[in-house]
């Protein structure tokens, strides 16, 4: 392993060069600390969490690992209260998404929590470097969930690596391996960024039925679009394709409230609050209805993702599988 520990790592105190993506509700603090219990940097994602909810979850990972994590907030919304929680409880990595990093970076810095952000254009990330931000998380365009850029993972990282070095960067986007970790390295990342595959985690916080089309999934069923635009508008983002957008498309693909089915009831989570049609909620344990049709972010990488796996097995095989690939190519 101690192959592929590099800059970064040794500066986040992590063996690992993972780092699992904050996967909205699927974030558990269960998969967030196996995954920095196995040596990578586990994520939670805390932008509509209450405050409350954001110091529970963080105190809860805490109370299950002693390794290093992070937080991830998206700057289109109100975060300074989860922010100040999260500061407020010396998180070691705060991640932020979707905004302008300079907001919020002079808070992060003060209590020497390191500030990612992520960005999808050598553009933002010149920006961003400009803010003062400590690590660039390079998304290209083939990443699950929302998707900031246009620029496809293998074009994007190596563009911004030179462009702010030396700054650090973590690849982000059709990464769900460890031949797509080595690739990531190579191209001058420091860590690779997974989201979808920690989908499919056994701590993660995802329904059976969104595991199960993770599992059926080829890379074409990742499809970009601006379907489940509920709660985050004027977000494009990657998602499974199913009935719900299959339907909205063959209509057009109209805006609200024009979609077919709009204002539908899908869903009813554990607490008793409905799910719409056009929601961006993804199916989690605990809900019922036709979670077959609710929003089930995946990246491109998904068409190689075959099995239900332990957090730590999945960080193993990565690590492995990336080492091993990285010594054919030395060898070659």
């Amino acid at each position: 392993m101690d192959e592929l520990v590099t800059p970064l790592c040794r500066r986040l105190g992590i063996t690992a060069p993972v780092v699992q993506a904050p996967i909205g509700s699927a974030a558990s603090p269960e998969l967030a600390a196996a995954v920095s219990g196995a040596g990578g940097l586990g994520m939670l994602a805390l932008t509509w969490a209450t405050a409350d909810q954001a110091r529970d979850r963080i105190r809860r990972l805490r109370g299950l690992t002693d390794r290093p994590f992070g937080v991830n907030l998206v700057l289109d919304f109100p975060v300074a209260e989860n922010l100040a929680v999260c500061l407020d409880e010396g998180v070691p990595v705060v991640s932020t998404f979707w905004g302008d990093p300079a907001e919020v970076h002079g808070a992060i810095r003060a209590t020497g929590a390191v500030h990612f952000h992520t960005v999808g254009a050598v553009s933002e990330a010149r920006r961003a470097a400009e803010a003062g931000v400590d690590v660039l998380v390079v998304q290209g365009w083939e990443a699950g969930g929302h998707v900031r850029g246009q620029v496809g993972t293998m074009a994007l990282v190596p563009r911004v690596v030179d462009e702010v070095d030396p700054l650090p960067v973590v690849a982000a986007g059709g990464i769900a391996d460890g031949r797509g970790l080595a690739a990531a390295l190579t191209l001058g990342a420091q860590a690779g960024w997974l989201g979808t595959r920690f989908v499919a985690a056994v701590e993660a916080g995802s329904h059976a039925e969104y595991r199960r089309s993770v599992l059926a999934a080829e890379a074409e069923d990742a499809v970009y679009t601006r379907c489940f635009d509920g709660g985050w508008p004027d977000a494009p983002h990657r998602a499974l394709r199913n009935t719900t957008l299959d339907r909205w498309a063959a209509a057009g693909s109209p805006a609200s409230p024009h979609r077919p089915g709009e204002g539908d009831v899908l869903a009813t989570d554990a607490d008793g609050r409905d799910h719409l049609r056009y929601g961006d909620m993804i199916p989690v344990p605990g809900m019922t209805g036709r979670l077959d049709e609710l929003a089930h972010y995946a990246g491109q990488s998904v068409g190689g993702i075959h099995e239900v796996a332990p957090a730590a097995d999945i960080v193993a095989a990565l690590v492995r599988d990336a080492t091993s690939a990285l010594r054919r190519f030395a060898v070659s």
